[in-house]
């Protein structure tokens, strides 16, 4: 289990270095992402996004899992 948090954080690192550069910009802003601008409301739905990053997960939980 030890393992799994030092993983998890490397992936947390990662990511958010990433972020800090600028590399994910694209994140969000998928075509797919439901985005409703009103008056005085912001309406966010990022479907593809999430679709995406659960794809990515699968895939990674599933090389660990491999072994």
């Amino acid at each position: 289990m030890g393992n799994a948090f030092i993983y998890i954080g490397i992936g947390f690192v990662v990511v958010g270095i990433a972020y800090k550069f600028g590399l994910l910009d694209w994140f969000g802003n998928l075509p797919g992402d439901i985005k409703y601008k009103g008056e005085h409301t912001f309406v966010f739905f990022p479907v593809t996004s999430m679709l995406l990053l659960s794809v990515l997960l699968s895939l990674v939980m599933w090389f660990f899992n491999k072994g």
